[in-house]
């Protein structure tokens, strides 16, 4: 039973229960996939009923944002821990290192995701980078074939939400591989093209005005977060 935050479903597991459901599914046959929603993704849930049954469709739905935390603690129904996708994904990639398993990166800018490749690779010590792929493709087909021929046992997918929640829904029967997930801009991240918050903003959980003051062009997005909690503070109100 999944946790309802604004008519999105989120899985109430720890960062370790993730891990481990994680690699549960890549062991499994069949195409699985991870989203991560954070309030911005919810609210474009309430609009888009494509986007919803995209992210209701994964098999692992984690919050990412504090905003989830602290509208399903609004709504009385308390998730126990935030997941951050990024996190998430690193973690998992450190045990998957362990097996020598392989990851294909897809996303960002055109050789963002080579140089991530090459960081992880060399953080991360018998992690096989299966390949890579910059998001900038019109059609499918190609990319789909190029990946499911490196046979990787995790697909990163960072297109953007939420682009990346269709594109995985959409695509899942035609990719061979046991489990995706949706990052956004992790890739970024992973290759140095994009700081993340310092630990001590983390463990605040101030990571958002961090990166809206790096990036004051997220203005508009960021506005996203206060209607969302006006949403949640309104559904508890009413109580519907």
């Amino acid at each position: 039973m999944r946790t309802d935050v604004l008519g999105v479903g989120f899985d109430d597991v720890t960062m370790d229960e993730a891990l481990r459901r994680a690699e549960a599914l890549m062991a499994a046959p069949g195409a699985d996939y991870v989203v991560t929603p954070n309030p911005e993704i919810v609210m474009i849930c309430r609009e888009d009923p494509a986007v919803r049954a995209a992210v209701e469709g994964a098999s692992m739905v984690l919050p990412d944002g504090i905003g989830v935390i602290y509208g399903a603690k609004i709504l009385g129904r308390p998730l126990r821990e935030k997941v951050p996708g990024a996190d998430f994904a690193e973690k998992l990639m450190e045990r998957m290192a362990k097996k020598g398993l392989g990851v294909y990166l897809l996303g960002a800018k055109p050789g963002v995701a080579e140089l991530a490749g090459e960081k992880l690779a060399a953080k991360y010590p018998g992690l096989r980078i299966a390949g890579t792929h910059d998001g900038y493709f019109q059609e499918d087909g190609p990319v789909v074939d190029a990946i499911n021929a490196t046979k990787p046992a995790l697909l990163l997918v960072c297109l953007g939400a939420p682009k990346q929640e269709k594109w995985m829904a959409k695509n899942r029967d035609r990719l061979a591989v046991p489990l995706m997930a949706g990052l956004g801009g992790s890739l970024d991240v992973y290759a140095g093209v994009v700081q993340r918050a310092p630990a001590a903003w983390q463990r605040l959980n101030l990571e958002w005005l961090y990166r809206l003051l790096k990036q004051p062009s997220r203005l508009g997005r960021m506005m996203k977060l206060p209607e969302f909690l006006l949403c949640v503070i309104g559904q508890r109100i009413s109580g519907k």
